[in-house]
């Protein structure tokens, strides 16, 4: 009896380290700069506008489907199809997460205990999630952010990274998942807690240069490094 209440004492211990431990962590992990985050690019570098993009929960990047520097057509076939709408898409909101959740959880209230445990300690797969857009329009949680084509063309190499090479001749897959209007890819990594869907974001966009946390594993502490788009008055 002795040695099983210790167990249980020591459990509750490591659940109350990873309850008030993990978001103080997080709040300054997210805090401190990314070494090797560049300056603003100059006045006259020539420049692309991308966004970051949140829900409050989740945050992924925004870019248009095609610039000189990439068709993004290319690396995602649904890039290419019009929406249920019927209107052609002019831009991708890319982001990484959870193989599980990204199919078959809509909302937070439908994941179970059994997944959220098994995420909580042994990671998951991940996929990356693409949704398309018709020129978004800035606010809060649409922020762009202009960055110079030699940055961009450095995110865009670490998002393909993200994704498994495709054998010649053939495409990649779409897979269906929470979001009809949504498209699903296989991707590369390892999700856990300590890399999240929003590391993956802070860390690709530090990867082009862009100011950010070392360590984002939520939505705030991305957003936070991103301006809030000017507002006409």
């Amino acid at each position: 009896m002795r040695r099983l209440l210790r167990l249980l004492a020591g459990v509750l211990v490591m659940l109350a380290l990873l309850v008030v431990g993990y978001p103080l962590a997080a709040w300054v992990g997210s805090s401190i700069p990314e070494s090797g985050s560049a300056a603003p690019p100059a006045p006259d570098a020539e420049t692309i506008e991308i966004m970051v993009e949140t829900n409050g929960t989740h945050t992924s990047i925004v870019v248009p489907i095609v610039s000189h520097a990439k068709d993004w057509r290319e690396s995602f076939p649904s890039a290419s199809r019009p929406r249920r709408d019927g209107h052609v898409p002019t831009h991708l909101s890319i982001g990484w997460g959870e193989r599980e959740v990204f199919l078959n959880v809509p909302t937070w209230g439908d994941l179970d205990a059994g997944t959220a445990l098994r995420i909580a300690t042994v990671g998951g797969d991940p996929l990356v999630r693409v949704s398309h857009y018709v020129r978004p329009g800035a606010s809060e949680n649409h922020r762009p952010l202009s960055i110079s084509m030699d940055q961009y063309r450095t995110l865009v190499s670490a998002i393909e990274r993200t994704l498994p090479d495709v054998p010649p001749g053939e495409t990649r897959e779409i897979l269906r998942g929470t979001y009809v209007d949504d498209a699903y890819y296989e991707a590369e990594g390892s999700y856990s807690l300590t890399n999240t869907c929003n590391t993956w974001v802070g860390d690709t966009l530090a990867e082009a240069g862009v100011e950010m946390g070392m360590w984002t594993p939520f939505a705030g502490g991305v957003m936070k490094w991103i301006p809030l788009p000017e507002t006409n008055p």
